[in-house]
């Protein structure tokens, strides 16, 4: 079964291929990558008309090869993704962080939201049930260092921001990216930790009763 993965950075790959094969090893993947993407959103601070078009192309050319489910792993776009889902209904078409906030929301109505990519702060906590707190927070210099290679100083930076949270009943990882400094932000924080690919990759899977 083909599963197409829509990325707008290029840090998202590695994270959701790993989650795929602890939770669905069957699953074959396809990457498109389109990371001017996130670049544009910086540069015009807003979700645009032309940014929805660019995400039903991908997303068209993805159901086009014949994938049976689309996951999107970019977090700060989530009405593009919503106009996505509706076009190509009934194919299962996920927002990244869909799954997760799920999961968060069952453990808590105090909710950190880490990110490291400020236009996830933006367009995410709409996205949360009524009656949640989603408290955000950015990880300055997280994303550069990450940029740069530096995964150490990446994890580190997130690490020390979400230090803030720890009045939080949960914290959500907001980038799929931030994945991997799960441990020490639950370290830092003495909270439970969500991050989105493996609970993305779950509800996709029962979704398609794989």
């Amino acid at each position: 079964m083909r599963i197409a993965l829509i990325h707008a950075l290029r840090h998202s790959p590695p994270p959701i291929e790993a989650a795929f094969r602890e939770h669905w090893p069957e699953a074959r993947l396809m990457n498109l990558l389109d990371d001017s993407l996130s670049a544009d959103l910086a540069q015009d601070g807003r979700l645009t008309t032309a940014m929805t078009q660019r995400f039903l192309t991908l997303a068209r050319y993805a159901a086009g090869t014949g994938a049976k489910g689309i996951l999107f792993s970019c977090s700060a776009f989530g009405p593009c993704i919503e106009s996505c889902a509706r076009e190509l209904a009934p194919l299962p078409v996920l927002k990244p962080n869909e799954a997760a906030i799920e999961e968060a929301v069952g453990m808590g109505r105090r909710i950190g939201l880490l990110a490291t990519f400020p236009g996830t702060l933006a367009s995410m906590p709409p996205e949360f049930p009524p009656g949640v707190e989603v408290v955000p927070c950015l990880a300055e210099g997280a994303l550069a260092a990450l940029d740069s290679g530096d995964v150490e100083a990446h994890d580190r930076l997130a690490a020390e921001a979400s230090a803030a949270l720890k009045g939080c009943d949960v914290v959500l990882l907001g980038q799929f990216s931030l994945a991997r400094a799960a441990p020490l932000v639950a370290a830092a924080t003495g909270r439970p930790v969500v991050s989105t690919p493996g609970s993305a990759v779950r509800k996709l899977k029962r979704a398609l009763g794989g």
